[in-house]
């Protein structure tokens, strides 16, 4: 199978305010989405008959957008910045 390069080159300024932005971004909602499906378990004591469900999807998709933003900003490198399998060496 012939590897993908997955990698996106950008200047360092627009490399700088992408990781700001991203991780800012993604700290926020993961957060707040853990404080979401806190406020709707009660602390994980509710049974589960009583838990808001609204809140907990919610609070979960605030968890899987900010991995997903966060998993998708590690693409972006500047030049100089390469990663090299330790393997093929």
């Amino acid at each position: 199978m012939k590897a993908v390069d997955r990698e996106v080159i950008v200047p360092i300024p627009l490399y700088k305010s992408i990781i700001v932005i991203s991780t800012t971004f993604s700290i926020f909602t993961l957060v707040g989405g853990f404080v979401l499906l806190d406020s709707a378990t009660q602390r994980a004591t509710k049974p589960l008959s009583q838990i808001d469900p609204l809140f907990s999807l919610i609070g979960l998709s605030l968890i899987a957008i900010g991995t997903i933003v966060y998993a998708f900003t590690t693409r972006f490198k500047t030049h100089g910045m390469t990663i090299t399998n330790s393997k093929e060496d």
